[in-house]
């Protein structure tokens, strides 16, 4: 369920999977998102199961409209009866308060400053990154007090540079844009890799804690991939401070 987590002085990072879940077919199991088709009840009841298992109330977890643009919000609350709003990037100090970030092939970034108590959560697919997602971000969390110096990164399962095949017109577009992103698919032909042009940003942001998923999510049948299944479901990021 949960594929990956890890604690950093008390700043809290989890992935899951695609498994453990209430979901039928084609968004078996552990489908975490709302609008791709699934029943909400079993949305609802995944979303419950993800949260627990990582000790999470799942009353305290704060989901996004996700537009793949560059707008970042600070939270300090769920948005309970409130509109869930079109953004890309959520940003809170509230210790407690869990961030969620949907994915099915983008980069899911999650960010935290443990001294600051400041933490984010971003959805980078490839417009997200060249509209600047990622550096919106760590300007909300700079405007909290955080040090881009102490801020530790993770970036989850997302379609790797091998398997991202684009037209080279849009290869040159984005790699303009964010040059770490230029790659080449494994047969040889034009490809983006976005979690090495979210890292490369990072890096030129100051951030240097940072640690990268290794899993593809279009090679993993353990992970949902837009690009490899179209209808499938959607994973999550997720981000919290004690």
């Amino acid at each position: 369920m949960i594929g990956r987590r890890d604690t950093v002085n008390g700043a809290h990072f989890g992935f899951t999977d695609r498994w453990g879940g209430v979901s039928a077919v084609p968004y078996e199991e552990l489908n975490l998102g709302g609008a791709v088709g699934d029943d909400p009840a079993a949305v609802t009841a995944n979303r419950e199961l993800a949260a627990k298992s990582l000790g999470v109330d799942p009353a305290r977890v704060v989901w996004m409209n996700q537009v793949h643009g560059a707008d970042a919000v600070v939270v300090d609350a769920p948005w309970g009866d409130r509109p869930v709003p079109r953004v890309d990037a959520v940003v809170t100090a509230e210790r407690g308060l869990a961030l969620a970030v949907l994915t099915a092939d983008c980069v899911p970034v999650l960010l935290a400053d443990p001294v600051a108590g400041v933490a984010a959560a971003a959805h980078a697919g490839r417009p997200g990154l060249v509209a600047g997602v990622v550096p919106a971000a760590v300007r909300a969390m700079t405007g909290l007090g955080a040090d881009p110096a102490r801020i530790v990164a993770r970036t989850g399962p997302a379609v790797c540079g091998r398997c991202y095949e684009v037209p080279e017109a849009m290869r040159a577009d984005v790699s303009a844009v964010v040059p770490a992103a230029h790659a080449e698919t494994s047969w040889g032909t034009p490809a983006l890799d976005v979690s090495a042009g979210v890292h490369a940003q990072l890096e030129d942001l100051g951030v240097r804690e940072r640690a990268q998923s290794p899993v593809c999510t279009r090679e993993s049948q353990d992970h949902f991939s837009y690009r490899r299944d179209r209808t499938t479901g959607r994973l999550a990021g997720y981000v919290w401070l004690d």
